[in-house]
């Protein structure tokens, strides 16, 4: 099965260097040089542009946006070259509308599947991500070597969308958690609280959260961002929020929670609050 494999950012690139470590002949195309030379290094051929990745049976993207899925697969013309039966793996967090637009436009000869991960570099690093998909069970069934390549868990969230609503809420959740602990550590310190020692109370407290155990991830996440001159608009807090306020309007469903969020937690982050 031979993958190919667009977008090597900070969640890219290992993900890609996982699929060749697994032994899948990989094609990989990314707009800066330095970022292919690794994985050209390691057997993997560099494409220079998206029709390059036309004889690939699967299409893997972890580009930054809607815009940039779209560039690749439509603009690119590389939804329109690719072999009957290929399968395209949208890891991106996209809006919902947009992956069940280009599966409209695949009709049904090419498989379109959104599948967005969860995890972070480190667990994209050691193929233990956990990878929601929404498509057709057949066509998941069909590329499912790939994605256990890179995931811990895989799990059919439902049709063609589904896995982007699902990556949407868990960003929501989880920037919910991280405003509320970065408040609740600001309060216990103006009481003279350490904040190790409010976060080791809220680990075996009522409090608890994926955000408090990990306390420092947002900070080392967008010191990497700096680091690869990633702009503050496609960082998941800012990118991922506004998307989730997007989706809500989309679906004429109220998520006030969901404003307020996309209001507050890009500042928080970047001032090293989280």
């Amino acid at each position: 099965m031979k993958v190919g494999f667009a977008g090597l950012g900070n969640i890219g690139a290992p993900m890609a260097r996982c699929l060749r470590g697994a032994g899948f002949p990989l094609t990989v195309l990314d707009p800066r040089p330095e970022r292919t030379e690794e994985l050209r290094r390691a057997g993997a051929t560099v494409a220079g542009e998206p029709a390059d990745l036309a004889d690939c049976d699967v299409v893997a993207l972890a580009v930054p946006d809607d815009a940039a899925v779209e560039d690749v697969l439509v603009r690119g013309g590389l939804l329109d070259r690719l072999p009957d039966a290929a399968t395209v793996l949208i890891h991106s967090t996209i809006l919902p509308r947009t992956a069940q637009s280009l599966t409209e436009r695949a009709a049904g000869r090419v498989d379109v599947l959104d599948a967005p991960v969860s995890g972070g570099a480190d667990r994209a690093a050691a193929g233990t991500l956990t990878i929601m998909v929404g498509g057709p069970a057949a066509a998941l069934a069909r590329v499912r070597p790939v994605l256990t390549a890179l995931a811990a868990d895989v799990v059919h969230a439902g049709p063609a969308g589904a896995g982007a609503a699902v990556k949407l809420a868990n960003q929501l959740a989880m920037f919910a958690a991280l405003a509320g602990t970065t408040e609740a550590l600001t309060l216990a310190g103006r009481y003279g609280v350490d904040p190790a020692t409010a976060l080791k109370v809220l680990g075996t407290s009522t409090g608890d959260s994926w955000v408090a155990r990990t306390w420092g991830f947002f900070d080392k996440l967008a010191a990497d961002y700096d680091a690869a001159g990633t702009p503050v608009a496609y960082r998941p807090w800012s990118k991922d929020l506004w998307d989730v306020v997007a989706a809500a309007r989309a679906a004429e469903v109220s998520l006030p929670v969901a404003g307020l969020l996309a209001q507050l937690v890009p500042g928080l982050v970047e001032r090293d609050e989280g």
